[in-house]
Parts: C-alpha cells; structure tokens; sequence
C-alpha cells in the first residue's frame, strides 16, 4: 500500500527481538542515515520492522515495550524534521495496559517540554505510557482480538 502511494519501503525484519530501547537507538540512527543520503526529489521513505521487543524495568513507572521504543526513538532522533513514527501491539495491549503503542513526531520532545513532562526521566522511569498519555500521542484502540506481531513503522519524509 506505502509503494502505491508513492513512498519507498524498505523491510527491516519482522521477528526483531532484543531491548526496546536499544532497537529503537538503532532505528533513529538507521533512519537518519537514510534521510542524510536524501535528495529532495526523493521518494518519501518508509522503515518497516515487527517482532516482540522488551523492556528490562528499572523504573516504578508504566510502560510497554512499544511505548518505550517510541519514546526513546524520539529521544534518539531530537526533533528531526519530518521523521515520524508509530509502534504497536496488534493485539490493542501494550505491556499491561490497554493502550496499543505510541506516535511520535519532530514535535513530541517539545509538546513534553510545553508540557512540563522529561522524556529523559520517563524513558529512565520506564513510565512510556504516562509520558504519551500526558502529550496526547498514545494510540488506543482497545483488544483487537488478535495478536500477529508489535509493529513499527518510521517515515522519513
């Protein structure tokens, strides 16, 4: 569908494992790669990657693995215009919550800011879902009833 629309794809994997943040440092560093390599009349790129990813708790907070990718994602990529990105459970629950995931933006790190809320301390608290619920950039969708895979998707305009 992304290709009939006119962007790019490009397929990361879709049994990625290994800590969400970490994944997530990796994926920035991917996709500003590919949007340093860009020219303007390029195709609008996007990164496609599933799997079950996790989260080692440290924090008090409440999180889910998707919700920590997103949000160390946009630590990861500071603000960088037109990069955004969403990351899910199919099945509408991430970690014990009944939220799907997250999506961010160029302008998550500043609504936090305007916000009063530290992506720092949140991603360090393991407190993801507090963090996007604050900002108004959680995904909810409620149980789908099915559970194929997390995905995540980046776009790099």
């Amino acid at each position: 569908m992304a290709q009939d629309v006119g962007c790019d794809v490009e397929i990361l994997g879709d049994a990625l494992e290994g800590e969400a943040r970490d994944v997530a440092r990796t994926h920035a560093d991917l996709a500003l790669e590919r949007k340093r390599r860009r020219s303007g009349s390029d195709r609008p790129l996007l990164l496609l990657s599933g799997g079950e990813l996790t989260v080692t708790r440290n924090g008090n907070g409440v999180g889910g693995p998707n919700a920590e990718y997103a949000l160390a994602l946009a630590l990861a990529l500071q603000g960088t215009k037109d990069i955004h990105a969403i990351a899910c459970d199919t099945d509408g629950v991430d970690g014990a919550a009944e939220v799907a995931g997250a999506v961010i933006g160029p302008d998550t790190l500043a609504k936090a800011e305007a916000t009063g809320v530290s992506a720092a301390d949140a991603l360090a608290d393991n407190d993801a879902h507090t963090f996007f619920e604050k900002i108004n950039d959680q995904v909810v969708t409620g149980p789908t009833l099915t559970n194929v895979n997390d995905f995540r998707a980046i776009w790099v305009g």
